[in-house]
């Protein structure tokens, strides 16, 4: 009787053990990833489509690009590279048993040297590589076209950066709550419209600092982008936005809204001189709120993604 209790308890703990340590689980996979899956995997490496992905892949490969200061451009973003997935394409491909390009899986990769790594310099444009642009929309009048610019870009799905005057914030919190709310960046445009490029360094801190307090207080971010009202900026201005954390933004298409074109004209401008990673100027007026609509659709006939100013300026491709 005493060896059959041994026996039965004997039995009871292998099959314990067992269950413990299945070897189908690995248990420092968080996603429950088998040891046949792995296996799986190492097997697929000695398939001819295997080898083939392996053997292919380095010509779809791309190194990263860093960050520079171009000599025309000034601070210029850098570009992820690209790296084809062997395994994870080799998965999508094994159904049909045919290497298909289309098919490929890439992983990004990042450059060594980003944005944040340069000195004080204005950004003109994205990564010349990017097919992307960016409608930078300067605010400080044209209040009451606000609303109808809101709802195209909503109609569109495009986001838009909107670098408000520190003055006009305080007087259309209402205003600043939309944009915000829609999901498009907001930018510094100073606090009354000053020709910054003639400011000593003290009034500089204080028209970016107390529009950043406005910021603030109305949506409980800080901007990270300033567009000098004009474009008028001098050194002192770069290196005061650098020391707050803040980059200056200018532009390379500007649509001349001001002069009130017509449609056409102002369109022909821009897609004449549109790039990978433009950066378009624009303000709340009659003739972007006439012409944006048409504006999206030739650029997005062109193959151009339209992002806010954080997008267009990011290493992602």
């Amino acid at each position: 009787m005493y060896n059959y209790r041994n026996y039965i308890n004997f039995v009871v703990f292998v099959i314990i053990v067992m269950l413990s340590f299945n070897i189908n689980i690995n248990p420092f996979k968080p996603d429950g990833e088998t040891v046949f899956s792995q296996l799986e995997v190492v097997k697929s490496e000695e398939e001819p489509l295997y080898k083939e992905i392996k053997e292919k892949s380095t010509s779809f490969n791309e190194e990263p690009k860093d960050a520079y200061i171009d000599s025309v451009w000034k601070k210029t973003p850098g570009r992820n590279g690209r790296q084809v997935d062997v395994d994870a394409s080799y998965n999508r491909m094994k159904k049909d048993g045919k290497f298909n390009e289309e098919l490929l899986v890439y992983k990004q990769v990042s450059p060594k040297v980003s944005l944040d790594d340069l000195e004080a310099a204005p950004i003109y444009r994205g990564h010349p590589e990017k097919q992307m642009v960016s409608f930078l929309i300067n605010v400080s009048w044209g209040t009451e076209h606000i609303p109808e610019i809101l709802n195209i870009l909503k109609e569109h799905k495009v986001k838009a950066t909107f670098f408000l005057e520190g003055k006009w914030a305080k007087e259309h919190v209402d205003y600043v709550k939309m944009i915000l709310e829609q999901g498009h960046t907001i930018g510094n445009h100073a606090y009354n419209h000053p020709d910054m490029a003639r400011l000593n360094r003290n009034e500089i801190v204080n028209q970016i600092e107390d529009t950043n307090d406005i910021i603030h207080a109305i949506t409980g971010e800080s901007p990270k982008w300033f567009a000098p009202p004009s474009g008028s900026f001098s050194n002192d201005v770069v290196v005061v936005a650098d020391e707050l954390k803040m980059n200056t933004i200018l532009w390379t298409v500007d649509t001349v809204d001001w002069k009130n074109p017509t449609v056409n004209v102002m369109i022909n401008r821009v897609m004449g001189k549109i790039h990978p990673g433009a950066t378009i100027l624009m303000h709340p007026t009659p003739s972007i709120v006439n012409g944006l609509s048409s504006l999206i659709t030739e650029i997005k006939a062109k193959d151009y993604k339209i992002g806010t100013i954080d997008k267009l300026l990011s290493e992602t491709r």
